[in-house]
């Protein structure tokens, strides 16, 4: 008969996307209740398992009012939709020049055709990227509104600000220049099914391919 305790448990490791959302959940965590909370939206279609192994998220953005952003989840990973004003997508020509890739030329990833432009996204309207910095997997705040702020410039037009290391995105997911983020926030492939839902994880180019490997 085995010495082993009766409830020996042995725990099972994390895969990949669980320790990037950990990560990302723990570093935002640390900062302190100073932070506001983003809501998180589960309106998911696929099922867990299917989730799990990359299936793509349809959501409805029906609700989703100028000014606001919403979270989903894909992959494991936080991906945001935010709903630009008219004026926020006007501080983008003002951050132009401030930012380190202005038309997300770098290749750190693959970054989809219909994101290299200045507002990186298909419709200038709706933003959407993943919601973790590009230097150590932490995941940014809103810092949305304009004007000076704790820890940002008085010039500051908008954005994301990662508190575990400084670095800051404007409205479009672009990293500021001299920051220790070393790429923009990551663009996820996406398409529009309507004028009110979208599909996060597929897009009519990836279709193509599939379709020729069919």
């Amino acid at each position: 008969m085995s010495d082993a305790p009766a409830n020996t448990f042995t725990p099972a490791p994390l895969d990949a996307s669980k320790r990037t959302w950990l990560i990302a959940s723990g570093c935002a965590g640390a900062v302190g209740a100073g932070f506001a909370a983003v809501p998180f939206v589960s309106s998911f279609q696929p099922s867990e398992k299917a989730k799990a192994a990359g299936a793509a998220v349809e959501v409805d953005i029906s609700a989703l009012k100028p000014g606001e952003k919403m979270t989903v989840e894909w992959r494991g990973k936080p991906v945001w939709i935010l709903r630009r004003t008219p004026e926020m997508l006007a501080s983008l020509k003002k951050t132009d020049s401030e930012v380190a890739d202005p038309k997300s030329d770098r290749k750190a990833f693959p970054i989809p055709e219909y994101a290299k432009n200045e507002w990186r996204s298909i419709k200038e309207e709706y933003l959407v990227v993943v919601g973790i910095c590009t230097h150590l997997g932490c995941s940014p705040v809103d810092r949305l509104q304009s004007g000076p702020q704790p820890s940002l410039p008085d010039n500051w037009e908008g954005g994301f600000f990662c508190p575990c290391h400084g670095s800051t995105f404007d409205l479009a997911g672009r990293v500021f220049k001299n920051k220790p983020a070393p790429d923009n926030l990551e663009v996820p492939p996406y398409m529009y099914l309507s004028d009110a839902k979208m599909l996060i994880g597929e897009d009519k180019k990836l279709k193509e391919i599939e379709a020729g490997h069919g």
